[in-house]
C-alpha cells in the first residue's frame, strides 16, 4: 500500500479553514451582554512601541468592551508616553497625577473596570493591561456595574509583551508608544486564490483519475475479447494501485480520525509537530514524484517503461529514479526553511501533489459508499469545530490547526496563503480534509460520466464541481461573517455536493446505478460473441 493511504488518516483531522493572525483570545461574554457604557465590538489593537525615540517592536492586544474606541487609522494615532502605573494593579489612587500619558497596570485584585475609572482620574490618555498569562482576555463589564462612564480607552496586552515593556522602562528608558485598530478588508485576495487552489487540484486529480479508470476499461476489454479463456481472472477495473474502499472502512476512516485528532491536541509541543513535518514530507516526495513521473512520461516514455530491480522497493522505472533525488531535495529544503515568509509555496506544491496522487489512488466505488464518507465526515467536522468545545473548553480542531501550545506555526497537512491586504497580516487555510474528501466525489463523477459517454451537460461532473466550488465560496462568505473564526468547511461543502449528486441521480433515473453498481452497465463481449455464434 502506498505512503499516501497512511498518510490520508493523517491529513483528514484537519478539515477547518481558518484565519491565523496574532495571539489567542479568550472568550468569556456570554455571562455579560452588552449595555450602555460597555457595548464596544472586541476589536484587537496594534501598539507600536518607540525606545529612546527609536522605532521598536510592534504587540498586539485587544480592546475592553468599555471605554473610548480607539482610532482605526494610524496617521489619527498620537503618540504617548508610555509609564507604569504606582501602584501597579491600579485599584486605588495613583500617587502620581499624568498629563496625558499611557499607563502600564498589571491584571487582578480589583475590577478592569475600577482600574480605568483611577486611571482616567489621574489624567491617563488610555490604559494597557497586562495579563497574567499569554493569552489575551476579552474584558467585559460584570453584570451588576454600573460605574461604566469611562472616556479613555482601554486594551490588554498578553503577558509576555507587557514583561518586555516593563523591563525597558525600568532600565531607564524612554517608552512611547501609539494605539490604533485598523479595519480588515471585507474580501482578501488570499480567500480567492486559495479557492481557485482547491478547485483546481480537484479538477487535475478528477481528470488524472477518470482517465486511468477509462484506460483500465479500454484495456480490459482487449482483454476479453483477445483472450476469453482469462475472464474469471479479471475481477476489477483499475490498475494495481487502485484501492476501493468500502462503506465500513469509510466509517473507520472517521473514528481513526477523530483518535488520531484527540492525540494531537493532548500531544502537541515543538517535537510533535516535528513529527508531522516527517510524516508530511515523505508523503509529499512521493505525491510530488508520482505526479512528475505522470507527467514526464510523455516526453521520456523510454526511461519510463524501463525498469531496474532496487532493493526493498522491488521494480522501479528509470524516470522514477531520476526524478526522486529531486522530490527529496524539495522537501528537504522546505523542512529546514519552513519558517521564512515565502516557505508556504513549497508547502503548497508539496500538499497538492500529495492530494492530487491520493485522490487518483483512493476510489469511492459507488454513491452508497460516498454517502456514509461524507456524512461522517460532514458530523466530524461539526462536532470538532463547534461541539468539542464542551468537552475541552476549546475548538481541538482549531487548536491543533494553529498548533497551539507547541511553539510553532501550525502544522503542515493544510494549504495557506498569506493575507496579502489584511494589516493584521496570517494566513488563510484549508485542511486536506476540505479538498480530498469531497473530491473523491467528484472524482467518481467524472469517471462514471467517461464511461457512460455522457456530455459535460448531461453527466454529473460539471454539477458536482460547481456545487463544491460553491459550497467552499459560502464557507468563505461564513467566515468573513464569522469576523475569522474557524468554520467548519464540511458544514457547507458536503450538503451542496452530496445533495446535487442524490438530486440529480434521482431527477435522471440513475440513483440505483449510481448508488449500487457505480458505473454503467457494458456489453460483454462473451455475450456477443455467443450471439454471434448463433
Amino acid at each position: 500500500m502506498n505512503f499516501q493511504l497512511i498518510c490520508i488518516v493523517v491529513i483528514l483531522f484537519l478539515s477547518s479553514p481558518t484565519r491565523i493572525s496574532g495571539g489567542d483570545i479568550v472568550h468569556d461574554d456570554d455571562s455579560a451582554p452588552k449595555k450602555p457604557g460597555c457595548e464596544n465590538d472586541f476589536m484587537l489593537v496594534k501598539v507600536q512601541t518607540w525606545i529612546n525615540g527609536v522605532e521598536d517592536a510592534e504587540f498586539v492586544g485587544v480592546g475592553a468592551r468599555f471605554g473610548a474606541k480607539i482610532v482605526s487609522k494610524e496617521k489619527n494615532a498620537n503618540q504617548r508616553r508610555l509609564v507604569l502605573s504606582d501602584p501597579r494593579d491600579c485599584c486605588s489612587h495613583l500617587k502620581k497625577e499624568l498629563t496625558g500619558d499611557i499607563i502600564m497596570v498589571d491584571r487582578g485584585n480589583c475590577k478592569f473596570t475600577t482600574k480605568a475609572n483611577f486611571a482616567e482620574a489621574a489624567g491617563a490618555s488610555a490604559v494597557l493591561i497586562v495579563n497574567n498569562q499569554k493569552e489575551l482576555y476579552k474584558m467585559v463589564c460584570e453584570p451588576d456595574e454600573t460605574d461604566l462612564d469611562i472616556h479613555i480607552p482601554v486594551m490588554m496586552l498578553p503577558q509576555d509583551a507587557g514583561a518586555s515593556l516593563e523591563k525597558k522602562i525600568s532600565n531607564g528608558s524612554s517608552v512611547s508608544v501609539q494605539l490604533y485598530s485598523p479595519l480588515r478588508p471585507v474580501v482578501d485576495i488570499a480567500e480567492v486564490f486559495l479557492w481557485l487552489m482547491a478547485v483546481g487540484t480537484i479538477l487535475c486529480a478528477s481528470f488524472w483519475s477518470a482517465w486511468s479508470t477509462r484506460e483500465a476499461a479500454r484495456e480490459q476489454e482487449k482483454f476479453l475479447k483477445d483472450d476469453l479463456d482469462e475472464l474469471p481472472s479479471i475481477t476489477r477495473v483499475g490498475g494495481s494501485n487502485v484501492v476501493n474502499i468500502n462503506t465500513v472502512s469509510a466509517i473507520l476512516f472517521v473514528v481513526v480520525a477523530s483518535g488520531f485528532l484527540i492525540m494531537l491536541y493532548e500531544l502537541m509541543s515543538s517535537w510533535f509537530i516535528e513529527l508531522l513535518v516527517v510524516v508530511f514530507c515523505i508523503g509529499g516526495v512521493e505525491g510530488l514524484q508520482t505526479c512528475l513521473v505522470a507527467v514526464l512520461s510523455r516526453w521520456f516514455k523510454h526511461s519510463a517503461e524501463s525498469f531496474i530491480k532496487v532493493p526493498f522497493f522491488g521494480a522501479v522505472s528509470h524516470l522514477t529514479l531520476a526524478v526522486t533525488p529531486f522530490c527529496i531535495a524539495f522537501a528537504v529544503i522546505w523542512a529546514v526553511h519552513r519558517n521564512v515568509s515565502f516557505a508556504w509555496i513549497g508547502q503548497d506544491i508539496l500538499g497538492i501533489a500529495l492530494i492530487i496522487t491520493v485522490i487518483q489512488i483512493v476510489h469511492i466505488p459507488n454513491l452508497e459508499v460516498g454517502t456514509v464518507l461524507l456524512s461522517c465526515a460532514f458530523l466530524y467536522d461539526i462536532f470538532w469545530v463547534f461541539l468539542s468545545k464542551k468537552l475541552f473548553h476549546e475548538s481541538v480542531m482549531i487548536v491543533v490547526a494553529r498548533g497551539d501550545r507547541s511553539g510553532e506555526d501550525g502544522i503542515p497537512m493544510l494549504l495557506k496563503i498569506p493575507r496579502l491586504f489584511d494589516p493584521w497580516g496570517g494566513y488563510s487555510i484549508i485542511g486536506f480534509g476540505d479538498i480530498i474528501l469531497p473530491g473523491l466525489l467528484v472524482a467518481f463523477a467524472l469517471r462514471y460520466d467517461w464511461l457512460a459517454k455522457r456530455t459535460l451537460r448531461a453527466g454529473y461532473f460539471l454539477w458536482a464541481m460547481i456545487a463544491y466550488g460553491l459550497g467552499l465560496f459560502i464557507t468563505y462568505v461564513a467566515l468573513n461573517l464569522m469576523d475569522g473564526h474557524g468554520q467548519p468547511a464540511l458544514l457547507y461543502i458536503v450538503p451542496f455536493t452530496l445533495g446535487t449528486f442524490l438530486a440529480l441521480g434521482k431527477k435522471r433515473g440513475d440513483l440505483k446505478i449510481l448508488w449500487t453498481r457505480g458505473e454503467p452497465e457494458r456489453i460483454c463481449p462473451h455475450v456477443r460473441l455467443e450471439s454471434n455464434d448463433e
